[in-house]
């Protein structure tokens, strides 16, 4: 769907519990604005650049793996860079949610007035579970008690099935692989997004030469490397 404001918003996913995904792709010199939704959103910058205003506070610029939390109500306007099309992940939170709270943490930046909150993954420490890595971008005690919004990178293999007590989305950036779930293998590709509900045993399997890379989303909060193997 093509806005007024000159971007192409797509779903993605939507879990029927107020829990979206979307797609927002706006062309060079273009812009993407609105309100953020009742429970907030979480963004992610997946390629471009562009520049960002919220909350009337200052433009800030922001490019490829810059992660975004908007607060329930706050405004924004961002507009793509003039080099090339800036592609955004969104995730829409249900209502009912925390709000910002928290510290920010290393690397973000909180504005007073219900304005955004930025946290680019290069400043983020990395954390390892197995041998896996990860890096959480917003969370609670990190600029957003609603969910925490993570990268992970999966080496080629595959890990025991586990499960967590919250809801999980996870777009996959980059590498092949498989999702195990539900007594069923499902092949994923860049920009394959998948919904696993709280209890379902999974697991992701890097099928390919080079690591998957993926975004996943959890509502609520929670730590990646909380799990539970079975």
């Amino acid at each position: 769907m093509t806005g007024a404001d000159g971007a192409v918003l797509s779903t993605v996913l939507d879990t029927g519990a107020g829990l979206v995904r979307r797609l927002a792709v706006v062309p060079p010199g273009e812009r993407f604005d609105g309100v953020a939704g009742a429970g907030g959103e979480l963004w992610f910058v997946i390629a471009g650049t562009g520049v960002l205003a919220s909350g009337g506070g200052a433009d800030r610029p922001v490019r490829a793996d810059t992660g975004v939390w908007l607060p329930p109500g706050a405004g924004y306007e961002l507009r793509a860079g003039a080099a090339g099309e800036l592609r955004l992940d969104s995730v829409v939170l249900p209502a009912g949610g925390a709000g910002a709270g928290g510290a920010a943490g290393a690397g973000s930046a909180v504005e007073a007035g219900g304005a955004a909150v930025l946290s680019e993954l290069a400043s983020r420490e990395a954390e390892v579970t197995g041998d896996r890595r990860f890096r959480v971008l917003f969370g609670p005690g990190l600029g957003c008690e609603a969910a925490t919004q993570f990268e992970g990178e999966i080496p080629p293999g595959r890990a025991p099935e586990h499960f967590h007590p919250y809801d999980e989305v996870v777009l996959i950036l980059a590498g092949q692989g498989v999702l195990h779930a539900g007594g069923r293998d499902s092949p994923l590709a860049p920009g394959n997004c998948v919904h696993l509900p709280p209890g379902r045993s999974h697991c992701l399997e890097n099928t390919g030469p080079a690591t998957l890379r993926v975004l996943g989303v959890f509502h609520p909060g929670g730590s990646p490397a909380a799990k539970t193997t079975g």
